[in-house]
């Protein structure tokens, strides 16, 4: 058993217990092993902790030397928001790769395998699935990590997904409650607002939400979102409306809520990270996420002084702390090592278990997620064409470090494949030029939400009407090309996938 140090009062430790922050490096900082010693009973990982598999199954094996039942999360999408292969892009794609597909079973299998590495390398929370429905086209942040704009059918791949991470003993934390589909805005940079009406929430948002928590999701994290039709003054994350009323009492879910990352701007540029972590267990949140920009023993001794203050001056109930407390050690309970017996497996987790250690089932998945047009008889490509990426600014969720793309899996296939990257007005033409007398692979992402990447490929197509277009977000806009090819999603599987029907003429 943990044995925490002596001296520690209850109240200061169950504020560190419901901290979930990061750290900078590939081992753990003497500050943090300390605070472990102390009561810390979370903490979240991100690409910068990760070199390889084997060192992030070390630096899990040192955090639970010094507490055994320590909660190991990480921000494990699969296909473009991955940290356990950051710096190689995701062997598994997304969700809207999985949702195009539409073969829950698939979803399942793949989510399983996802679960199995990641239990491996000793995580045991995985911030994922996101459930959120994509209606929104212009979404700038979700997009390809949701399974699509169909309810239906996210509610249906969020539970399959949620049922197959969890068959691997790896807690799922459904998000971004109630739903982060339908906004135009990042809530990184600032705050995202829905004006749906209650009808539609209801149908939308909260249908993929209610199939999760019916597939046992352990944990659910909130969205920094404004919903005036469910709480016009607070965003969901700090609003006891939306956390308590609607999630625990009108839902029924009694597991761990999690907060989104506090240092987002969507809550820390009104708020602020301690007021606002106040605000948010006062509302219902058992976990405050901070540490994808702040990562330090000051920020976690700022939130943990920040708690216990509020406790002491009747702003914040001392009962509502012990019992996200308790939530939190009752995850770490759960996702201790434990017989098959004890997990409880349903059907679900035992054809999740009959079909584990498919190793190329996301490869596998991305070559049924492409969707193929353009001329009638495709030539694969036998010279090394030039591969021009019309590159969006990533977003914070994805990240800039992950390559994506089809450059590398080309090159593979056709030694000799060259690239470049373009952005901007004269996109197209600078990709001409440096083209020269090669064919020409454009590579877009999210082509309908940036009308410099169109007109780029306007300039392209009038030049050379014999260019591959290969789409890697979300496919809005009409394919055109001599071969289109929506992948679906921008993981290093799903640009091997692509890479295979341009050399190859191979698609399953």
């Amino acid at each position: 058993m943990t044995t925490i140090a002596s001296g520690t009062d209850t109240l200061t430790r169950d504020a560190l217990t419901v901290l979930q922050p990061g750290f900078p490096g590939t081992t753990a900082p003497d500050w943090l092993l300390r605070r472990l010693g102390e009561g810390l009973a979370s903490v979240g990982l991100f690409g910068r902790n990760i070199a390889s598999p084997e060192q992030l199954a070390s630096l899990t094996a040192q955090l639970r030397a010094e507490r055994d039942d320590v909660l190991v999360a990480i921000d494990e999408e699969g296909g473009d928001v991955t940290r356990l292969e950051v710096r190689t892009g995701s062997s598994f794609p997304g969700n809207h790769a999985l949702g195009a597909v539409d073969d829950v079973s698939l979803t399942l299998e793949v989510a399983a395998e996802l679960g199995r590495r990641l239990a491996e390398c000793g995580v045991n929370l995985n911030w994922a699935p996101s459930a959120d429905v994509n209606s929104n086209p212009a979404n700038p942040v979700i997009g390809v990590r949701s399974f699509g704009a169909d309810p239906g059918l996210v509610a249906r791949h969020t539970a399959a997904y949620v049922t197959g991470l969890q068959s691997a003993g790896v807690a799922a934390c459904t998000k971004h409650f109630p739903g982060h589909g339908d906004t135009a805005v990042d809530s990184h940079h600032a705050l995202p607002r829905i004006d749906a009406d209650p009808a539609v929430l209801t149908e939308r948002e909260l249908t993929p939400f209610r199939a999760a928590i019916a597939a046992g999701t352990r944990a659910v994290m909130s969205a920094h979102i404004l919903v005036p039709a469910l709480d016009p003054a607070r965003p969901a994350t700090l609003s006891p409306r939306i956390l308590t009323t609607l999630l625990r009492e009108e839902l029924g879910y009694d597991g761990l809520i999690v907060t989104d990352g506090m240092e987002m701007q969507a809550v820390a540029a009104t708020y602020g990270i301690e007021r606002g972590s106040v605000l948010a267990v006062a509302a219902g949140a058992d976990a405050i996420c901070v540490g994808g920009g702040l990562a330090d023993d000051e920020t976690v001794r700022r939130l943990r002084d920040a708690l216990v203050t509020a406790v002491r001056t009747g702003e914040l109930p001392e009962q509502r702390l012990a019992d996200a407390a308790q939530r939190v050690r009752a995850l770490a309970r759960w996702t201790a090592p434990r017989s098959t017996a004890a997990a409880g497996p349903d059907e679900g987790t035992a054809r999740a278990g009959r079909s584990a250690g498919r190793a190329d089932v996301g490869l596998i998945a991305a070559r049924r997620a492409l969707r193929l047009a353009g001329d009638d008889v495709f030539t694969p490509l036998t010279d090394p064409p030039y591969v021009a990426a019309l590159t969006p600014v990533a977003n914070i969720a994805v990240g800039d470090e992950t390559p994506w793309g089809v450059a590398a899996e080309l090159g593979r296939l056709l030694p000799g494949t060259e690239t470049g990257s373009f952005a901007g007005a004269d996109a197209g033409h600078a990709a001409l030029i440096a083209a020269g007398e090669r064919r020409i692979v454009a590579v877009v992402r999210d082509e309908h939400r940036h009308p410099w990447m169109a007109a780029a490929l306007d300039t392209l197509l009038t030049a050379r009407p014999d260019t591959v277009v290969v789409e890697m977000g979300v496919p809005q806009a009409p394919p055109r090309g001599a071969l289109h090819i929506a992948t679906h999603g921008a993981a290093r599987v799903c640009g091997r996938a692509a890479a295979e029907v341009i050399a190859a003429g191979t698609h399953a």
